[in-house]
């Protein structure tokens, strides 16, 4: 992701827009993929248990809670960071990679009908990420 969003600034495309409206399709389309997989749609809790896998949960090092209404979730480390950081980016280029990463996320959210914040960030110097998916 952060290759080709290099590559089209450096071509004098609108890189960001590019980038952004492509990760939020693929997640639009991974959305689609967790809703059938989550059955009841409509209790978070099943969201939760679909979603935050071991896999997601062991790679991420995730923390989730949830109920009916809404997850939390809370991410000590971010793969994709540690990603960007090796290849040298800096933090403030790391953050906005992130926030349009982040955009895979909100994509899940819509096609799950649900509306997704985030409010802290390892990328912008928080110690976790966090994320609240809710109805």
């Amino acid at each position: 992701m952060a290759l080709t969003y290099e590559e089209a600034k450096k071509a004098g495309a609108d890189a960001e827009t590019i980038t952004r409206k492509a990760i939020k399709r693929t997640g639009n389309i991974h959305g689609l993929g967790w809703k059938e997989k989550t059955g009841d749609i409509s209790d978070l809790t099943n969201f939760d248990k679909v979603f935050f896998n071991d896999i997601g949960k062991a790679t991420f090092e995730i923390e989730t809670s949830s109920t009916i209404d809404d997850v939390y979730a809370e991410f000590h480390y971010c793969p994709l960071l540690a990603a960007w950081q090796k290849m040298g980016y800096d933090d403030e280029t790391c953050a906005h990679l992130c926030d349009m990463a982040m955009d895979g996320d909100r994509g899940i959210a819509e096609s799950m009908g649900y509306k997704l914040e985030l409010t802290d960030t390892i990328a912008k110097g928080c110690a976790t990420c966090k994320l609240h998916f809710h109805k």
